[in-house]
């Protein structure tokens, strides 16, 4: 990430990050939690395109957890997962320029590092169980949620966002 951060991109970088918080506070009944309904997870595809969206993200992330029944926890630890996310999805749009490539593994950082650090925040960390016998079984519960409800996201808003963007570069 060595390109120059120009006004532009920093523009670019605090609009990211609100629209990554309206997005979260917009759902914020049912953002939180293990069955998360976030579209704003559609935006982690950005790093593809734009290396401001890295640090977008995690702020914007941060920011959105502020407000989380995981308090700290989620503030420090579901950022950093964020930012690890955005920082793989970068690399890949480094490295591939074929939009399948891209859109399949620059998508799975933030699909595989939100599925599997959430729930160790919610179940390790803050000692959410839920209904669960045994703290294993939540986590890997949580981890199949988390899959779930992160592909339908990144995937799902985030496939027709990157061909909207690409689109709106070439004109």
């Amino acid at each position: 990430m060595n390109e120059v951060f120009t006004t532009k991109r920093l523009c670019r970088a605090g609009v990211i990050a609100a629209l990554y918080v309206v997005l979260t506070y917009a759902f914020m009944s049912f953002a939180f939690g293990p069955f998360q309904v976030r579209p704003a997870e559609a935006l982690c595809i950005l790093p593809l395109f734009f290396p401001e969206a890295v640090p977008a993200l995690f702020v914007g992330c941060m920011l959105s957890n502020i407000v989380s029944a995981y308090s700290v926890y989620d503030i420090v630890f579901g950022s950093l997962a964020t930012l690890l996310a955005a920082l793989g999805t970068y690399c890949i749009g480094r490295i591939s320029k074929r939009d399948g490539v891209r859109i399949v593994l620059g998508g799975l950082f933030p699909v595989l590092v939100n599925a599997f650090a959430i729930p160790l925040i919610i179940v390790f960390l803050f000692g959410d169980t839920g209904t669960y016998a045994t703290v294993w079984t939540a986590y890997f519960a949580n981890v199949g949620i988390f899959l779930l409800t992160q592909t339908v996201w990144v995937y799902g808003l985030g496939a027709p966002l990157y061909f909207a963007i690409k689109r709106l570069w070439k004109k």
